[in-house]
């Protein structure tokens, strides 16, 4: 029950030190939203290409095993590498 009223506390105060953060009179870079989009679209793209190079990896390797094993006993120790 403590860590929970903790972690409450902290939260309060990061969300009041995001307020304070944001209200100073300082000039603020602006970013438009195109932009923003662009990056999101770039950020799943890559995401995408590392998911499926991943999945693509994994399974060459999953399949070269089980062939193994088909083949011969010795064959398996191998293929770990």
């Amino acid at each position: 029950m403590a860590y929970r009223r903790g972690f409450y506390v902290v939260l309060f105060f990061l969300c009041n030190l995001a307020v304070a953060l944001t209200e100073s009179t300082g000039p603020c870079y602006r970013i438009e939203p195109g932009t923003v989009a662009g990056i999101i679209c770039a950020d799943v793209v890559l995401t995408l290409i590392i998911v499926i190079v991943t999945y693509r990896c994994a399974s060459l390797r999953r399949q070269r095993i089980d062939n193994a094993n088909k083949v011969y006993m010795n064959v398996r120790a191998n293929c770990k590498s």
